[in-house]
């Protein structure tokens, strides 16, 4: 993820101690209801392998309502984008035992279903600091692996200058044949070691996340990403251990995501196996509502899949709704032109050009 040579120790600390976390992640849980198709970025000096440990789950279906919505079929393997046939935001139900996280304040109404289900892209896709010039972008086009290509739209974290990301290089990239990922770096967690231009409090988390997942929104409409995109709010290691972190970050990612949904949006989330995703899918094994769409997991083990490396309970995110960065800081060249990326398998959402 771009933002992150900034804050590399910030990141190598924050993975050792969420690493040494123990995570338990609920069998059975309630999957986020998706029916039908349906991550970060700076790709340089990232930690080395924060998610090669998988967290621990349990066998699924041993409780709990079972997964709803089946997939319809998904992009070829060569990395072909479908809109699915029906979806809905994918939230656990709110009545699943757990509720809310413990402290954490209510959300203010439910996230509304926009009103196109996703498009989505089944692929290798990667991500780098700064979006690529155009050049670059079709050189890369059927000489590289890669089909779709990340692009941070914005957040007070993003670390790199964005000179070529402009309404103009959306259309033409798109145009070109690529799919983007848009990714928004947001506010970061209280415990995170290190400095951010915006970390969130207890206090500040459902507030912020409310005003985050609209500029989000205001900053995808401005580059041409229409509603029935997904945007994919980023957040950093951390340390798992610390539950009332924990606890924050969920609340505003909840609160992010309802902002996003409540414009035509859908919602993605990009973190770590060992701790900001983790977090993520202990809370949908609690069935706590407002979850993201789709899951973009960092974890690296140099599986270019999106199933046999999933390190959560087998029915989350199914149906399309699944990405893994598995490799970083690589120095590719195709077409004469070089870039260093992150590489992701990715099975989910994209973003709606036009």
């Amino acid at each position: 993820m771009s933002h992150r040579r900034a804050r590399a120790t910030t990141r190598r600390r924050a993975v050792l101690l969420s690493a040494a976390a123990v995570l338990v992640i609920g069998g059975g849980a309630a999957a986020l209801a998706a029916g039908g198709p349906a991550g970060q970025p700076r790709a340089t000096d990232r930690p080395a392998d924060p998610g090669t440990t998988a967290a621990a789950s349990d066998a699924p279906g041993t409780a709990g309502p079972s997964p709803v919505g089946s997939a319809s079929p998904s992009a070829s393997a060569s990395g072909s984008a479908s809109a699915s046939a029906s979806a809905r935001p994918g939230s656990p139900t709110a009545s699943a035992p757990g509720g809310a996280t413990a402290g954490a304040k209510p959300a203010p109404g439910p996230a509304a279903r926009p009103g196109s289900a996703p498009v989505t892209f089944t692929g290798l896709a990667f991500d780098t600091c700064t979006a690529p010039s155009l050049a670059t972008m079709n050189a890369w086009r059927g000489t590289s692996p890669y089909g779709a290509a990340a692009v941070y739209i914005g957040g007070k974290n993003r670390g790199c200058a964005q000179p070529q990301l402009t309404a103009d290089w959306v259309r033409a990239v798109d145009g070109g044949g690529w799919k983007l990922v848009p990714l928004y770096v947001g506010a970061q967690p209280p415990c995170q070691t290190g400095s951010s231009p915006e970390k969130l409090t207890a206090d500040t988390a459902a507030p912020l996340g409310t005003a985050d997942g609209g500029d989000a929104v205001a900053r995808a409409a401005a580059l041409g990403m229409r509603p029935g995109s997904t945007l994919y709010l980023d957040v950093e290691a951390y340390n798992s251990a610390d539950t009332a972190c924990a606890a924050a970050v969920l609340e505003y990612t909840r609160n992010w995501n309802r902002a996003v949904r409540n414009s035509g949006y859908w919602a993605g989330f990009y973190g770590f196996a060992t701790s900001s995703a983790a977090g993520i899918a202990q809370a949908a094994g609690r069935g706590v509502p407002d979850l993201p769409d789709a899951l973009w997991y960092a974890r690296y083990d140099d599986a270019a899949d999106t199933t046999g490396s999933f390190p959560f309970a087998a029915e989350l995110w199914t149906g399309h709704r699944r990405a893994h960065q598995y490799r970083i800081n690589q120095k590719e060249s195709y077409g004469g032109a070089a870039l260093t990326v992150d590489r992701n398998a990715w099975d989910a959402p994209v973003a709606v050009v036009g």
